[in-house]
């Protein structure tokens, strides 16, 4: 039976539970009224394993207790923080949703009007053409990615300098639609589906989440308007904005639930991404959002949440220390792992005390406010990180150059890109003066590949062949390879004509401050945790293969809502995860 009959058949099973309208959120209710969605970014099955028999994660442990664990679960592919974020709360892969990466190539959008953040340039938008340009929706479309709020006008908020929303946007940072008027298009409205929030928004539900970028506002799915009206309470202080000291009101030291001091700032440390402790401080502000929402309070405890709204219906966030902890390498003291076994360095074991202590900070906020049994709490993340075992690391073309050439550069110096293949932020291979970056190609453990006339695909596939070792080349993914699991490219204008899976360990970067990515279809890259808890769901482990994207429908069933609700589970027939019972009083 086809994946989208069985969905089909599951659905019409369940029907007698769906519900046009949220569960009313009141004491007396039974069933789930609340979800608690959490992305630990970077924390792989084997991460979740090892620190419970390990006794290093007692909250996700105790969660755990009662809970479905998912022990083969897959992001999507490419397994890149948009994409990965998209198939969670839209139930959808690339394929539907459009999102290949945050920096991508569509073969329609017209540039954005002034040079991003990023450096990724402007140019003419030509009305009733397709145009052809890069599509960057991370940190570079914000007012000032250096500042922790992205530069947005926050007046009014109880801490303007620490606030983060959809008020960063620089909306002449964005591509343009020339189809639409040249009108700027948000990621939002970048994606082609609607996502849970709408549905559940729709439904009357309240809704709240918490992200790294203000471009991450694409959890509201596509709207009909330019605002995105389906997150009721959207915090996104900018990840990769200048470290600054934290501090509480009265000057008191703002403190994470690791102990760490954030009035002091690491005097070495650039952006959060780059110090093991930094990182912490960041993700903590995000902790507190999410406590403060538990507590009927908006993200940073300034107001309340509606009147009869106890917590909002769906709510949540993204953590990156993990992430952080698995890749970075600061002042020459490496994270990541000991072994391919994931057993973890000191640093690296922090990252994941921190996730863990943070989600049980959650867990005691919920039962201090008689939420724990109303509330599915939901782990996984929008990416894994590879390679686990460090010493299969391999970056091209290194810091110096010459461990070879990445896929993008043969290419280009080919004449077969679309623009020049150069990376964002002073990445590798540089971008010359005045030229902006990432045309026509995106790498990281992964090599999307967009040509300037895909009918040149089979000359550019026979070049890359010949060039497999310099470029560390495992998998090369062209025609029926590619149209397998997207659309054609020569249908659909984001698809990349050329994808390359380099071998295992090898990432296309010059840095010295990485030793891992993600991005790429590599099982460290694809296989992460996954758990559904809720303190009446019996202890099971399913050994099922699913993906982080039938999440999405699962949160409406919990919700008695209607998964068919999504387009992308009406388009992919993407099914609700087995295994779950809530008993009898959730029918």
């Amino acid at each position: 039976m086809s994946l989208k009959k069985t969905s089909a058949a599951l659905l019409a099973a369940l029907a007698l539970g769906i519900s046009a309208q949220v569960p009313a959120d009141d004491d007396g209710g039974k069933g789930t009224r609340h979800v608690l969605l959490i992305s630990i970014d970077g924390m792989h099955a084997l991460d979740y394993e090892n620190c419970v028999n390990d006794n290093t994660c007692p909250a996700l442990a105790a969660l755990g207790k009662h809970g479905v664990t998912y022990t083969r679960t897959s992001t999507s592919r490419p397994s890149d923080s948009f994409p990965g974020l998209m198939a969670i709360v839209t139930g959808g892969s690339p394929k539907t949703v459009g999102a290949f990466y945050d920096v991508a190539y569509d073969r329609i959008l017209a540039p954005p009007t002034i040079e991003t953040g990023n450096g990724n340039p402007p140019g003419p938008c030509v009305e009733g053409h397709n145009n052809g340009a890069t599509t960057e929706y991370e940190e570079g479309n914000e007012i000032d990615q250096t500042q922790l709020n992205g530069g947005g006008n926050f007046t009014g908020s109880p801490n303007p300098l620490i606030d983060g929303g959809i008020q960063s946007i620089d909306p002449r940072k964005l591509n343009r639609d020339p189809f639409n008027h040249c009108n700027p298009v948000y990621s939002w409205n970048f994606v082609r589906t609607n996502s849970i929030y709408g549905v559940i928004h729709k439904a009357g539900g309240y809704t709240a989440w918490s992200d790294k970028h203000a471009a991450y506002a694409s959890v509201n799915g596509h709207t009909d308007g330019t605002l995105p009206t389906n997150v009721d309470d959207y915090y996104s202080p900018e990840v990769n904005s200048n470290v600054i000291p934290l501090t509480e009101a009265g000057g008191a030291p703002f403190r994470t639930v690791f102990g760490d001091d954030c009035s002091v700032v690491d005097p070495l440390a650039g952006d959060w991404t780059t110090s093991f402790k930094e990182i912490r401080c960041y993700d903590q502000l995000k902790v507190n959002a999410v406590v403060n929402w538990i507590n009927g309070k908006t993200h940073l405890g300034g107001g309340s949440l509606p009147q009869g709204v106890r917590a909002p219906v769906i709510f949540g966030m993204n953590f990156q220390a993990v992430s952080v902890g698995q890749k970075l390498i600061e002042n020459g003291v490496k994270g990541g792992y000991k072994n391919a076994a994931g057993d973890p360095t000191t640093d690296m074991q922090n990252e994941i005390t921190f996730a863990d202590r943070a989600i049980g900070q959650m867990v005691v906020a919920l039962k201090n406010r008689g939420l724990l049994d109303s509330t599915t709490i939901i782990i996984t993340a929008k990416h894994g990180q590879s390679p686990v075992d460090t010493h299969r690391f391999f970056p091209i073309p290194g810091h110096s150059g010459s461990n070879g050439t990445t896929p993008s550069t043969i290419l280009f110096n080919a004449g077969f890109l679309a623009q020049t293949p150069c990376e964002f932020n002073g990445g590798t291979p540089p971008c010359p003066a005045g030229v902006g970056g990432g045309l026509g190609a995106t790498e990281d453990d992964i090599s999307l590949n967009w040509l300037k006339d895909s009918n040149d695909t089979v000359a550019a596939v026979n070049l890359l062949e010949q060039s497999a070792a310099a470029a560390g080349i495992g998998q090369i993914f062209y025609g029926a390879s590619i149209t397998t699991d997207y659309n054609s490219p020569l249908i659909d204008s984001r698809t990349p004509d050329i994808i390359v899976a380099p071998n295992v360990g090898v990432v296309y970067t010059g840095s010295t401050k990485k030793q891992a990515e993600h991005g790429g279809f590599a099982n460290d890259d694809t296989k992460v945790m996954l758990l559904v808890s809720n303190p009446r769901i019996k202890q099971s482990t399913s050994y099922q293969f699913v993906e982080t994207k039938q999440v999405a429908p699962t949160i409406l069933r919990v919700l008695r809502l209607d998964p068919n609700k999504l387009d992308a589970v009406q388009k992919e027939g993407t099914s609700v995860l087995p295994g779950l019972s809530f008993g009898e009083s959730d029918d």
